[in-house]
């Protein structure tokens, strides 16, 4: 069995590779999809696409359509969702990721610092599982391929 997961969270850190990096030293079966990664390439789709905005407003406006279409149709996909609460960047695209993963009933692992508790309380209520680190995320997906 192939799961495919859906990585949620803040595109300018490296957290995704460690994920990745660490499920593939387990050789655990997983496909992993997620938002554009290139962040210039992502706030600038609308644009390439569509040809040029008379305002930045209307540009966000045309690169998030196209940015959010990709989002329902990769989480839809997805088996599982982890959402990434790093310290650095404002999360606000990954709340609303992980809000989007629990409305679709996808099972959601929420990786937060122990210092966000309060603010992603109700979030964390919510999630199947919350975390602090990745390495716990790591496990919690190894431990579903278990057998015994």
């Amino acid at each position: 069995m192939e799961l495919v997961v859906y990585l949620a969270g803040e595109i300018h850190s490296p957290w995704r590779e460690e994920v990745k990096d660490k499920a593939k030293a387990l050789k655990l079966p997983l496909t992993f999809v997620g938002p554009m990664e290139n962040h210039s390439r992502s706030d600038k789709i609308g644009v390439e696409i569509l040809g040029e905005q008379p305002t930045p407003i209307l540009m966000d406006e045309a690169a998030s359509k196209i940015n959010n279409l990709r989002t329902q149709i990769l989480m839809k996909k997805a088996d599982l969702v982890i959402a990434f609460f790093g310290e650095k960047y404002k999360q606000w695209n990954t709340a609303m990721d992980a809000s989007a993963a629990i409305t679709l009933g996808k099972p959601l692992i929420l990786i937060r610092l122990e210092e966000y508790h309060h603010a992603l309380k109700e979030l964390s209520q919510k999630a199947n599982v919350t975390v602090e680190t990745i390495n716990q995320a790591i496990k919690v997906l190894s431990y579903v391929f278990e057998t015994e």
